[in-house]
């Protein structure tokens, strides 16, 4: 697969969910949009990783939960090696150590590396704990033979590696590895590698190992500039690592904190480019609706299966934030709620067209129940 400049990140990742998907390629958990997407042959591709010299002199190693690295961890474990997971969204720390009972069994073992393995499996490891990652496994939506990557959009990979930086986890000569299908290879456009973003050093396909001699420095501790205050009040860990830093005297101020000196970020545009509401030269097809109307935007089609953070993080992507958001899972629609009607027809109009998994949402001003 190819891309062409011009793109973005969410254009990237939705063109190969689709491709997946259309293709077969794609494995449970389905449909594989919004997620690090799992692939038939995924599990022999990570057991590659064997092959590498990188992995055969580690003790300690980092993979992440995702379904399509589950070979890697069980290849770890049955490996002896000290296997850390990251918790699940980073809510209750940093990184789980998972643990096999004395004597495990290789159908044991496996079992240790499925989700439900770590869960039932594992002990937290704090921030006082003596840890030193030799090797980091992520997954991704799309990686550049480059070593550039593009994850799922919430951010969370390149936040741990960060987290460890901080908590001298790893160094700049730690070793990152990623395992994707082939067609998750693509080129892309350097303009959309930021200075927050995880590069990675081999990329695993069913078919080949890649070097990539990326040669873009990773991440160098946790840009708290990037970092938002609602992310700070869900991961209690990130607090800890916050009051370390500023107690050390550094500079953590975040996004969206009084005194920040960052700019609000902009809406991100969908793959066909449509321009904001209010634009010089352009017309929304919600201009002229009333504008007393109620300061919402009903949001219907959703997918049976859709999960709230889904919408959430399409509604952070595009730009349009609520300050609040009613969810009505039974009747597949949500309500965001906008601080006036100039706000909700602003976030109508960059919701025009946006699709989540096969479904094209309907999107509406006001309080309208004929969804």
């Amino acid at each position: 697969m190819e891309t062409q400049e011009g793109v973005s990140k969410q254009s990237i990742r939705e063109r190969i969910w689709d491709y997946m998907e259309s293709h077969d390629i794609a494995d449970f958990p389905r449909p594989v949009h919004h997620r690090i997407p799992n692939f038939k042959g995924s599990y022999l591709a990570g057991q590659s990783i064997r092959d590498l010299e990188v992995f055969a002199g580690t003790q300690e190693v980092k993979v992440d939960p995702d379904k399509p690295l589950e070979g890697v961890r069980f290849l770890a474990l049955q490996s002896k090696k000290t296997l850390l997971v990251p918790t699940p969204r980073l809510r209750t720390g940093l990184f789980n150590k998972i643990t096999p009972p004395p004597g495990a069994t290789r159908d044991i073992l496996r079992k240790c590396a499925t989700s439900q393995g770590v869960r039932n499996f594992s002990v937290p490891v704090g921030l006082d704990s003596s840890v030193l990652v030799d090797l980091v496994v992520v997954g991704s939506v799309a990686v550049s033979e480059k070593g550039w990557r593009i994850g799922k959009g919430e951010g969370y990979a390149d936040l741990e590696y960060a987290m460890m930086v901080s908590m001298g986890a790893v160094h700049k000569g730690t070793p990152v590895v990623t395992i994707v299908h082939d067609c998750q290879v693509v080129d892309i456009p350097e303009a959309l590698v930021e200075d927050h973003d995880l590069t990675v050093d081999y990329i695993l396909t069913p078919t080949r190992v890649i070097t990539t001699g990326c040669a873009r420095p990773k991440p160098t501790g946790i840009m708290w500039s990037k970092v938002s205050c609602e992310m700070l009040t869900k991961i209690p860990v990130l607090r800890n690592l916050r009051e370390r830093e500023k107690q050390a005297g550094k500079d953590v101020t975040l996004r969206d904190e009084p005194g920040s000196q960052q700019p609000a970020p902009g809406p991100i545009r969908r793959p066909q480019d449509r321009p904001q509401a209010g634009s010089r030269g352009s017309r929304s097809p919600l201009q002229g609706a009333d504008t007393q109307l109620a300061a919402t935007v009903c949001v219907g089609n959703l997918p049976f299966n859709t999960r709230v953070r889904e919408l959430k993080r399409a509604l952070q992507e595009l730009g349009a934030v609520p300050l609040r958001l009613t969810w009505q899972g039974p009747q597949h629609r949500a309500v965001p709620h906008y601080t006036d009607s100039a706000a909700a027809q602003q976030a109508a109009s960059l919701l025009q067209g946006l699709r989540l998994g096969a479904n094209a949402l309907r999107v509406s001003l006001g309080q309208q129940r004929d969804m």
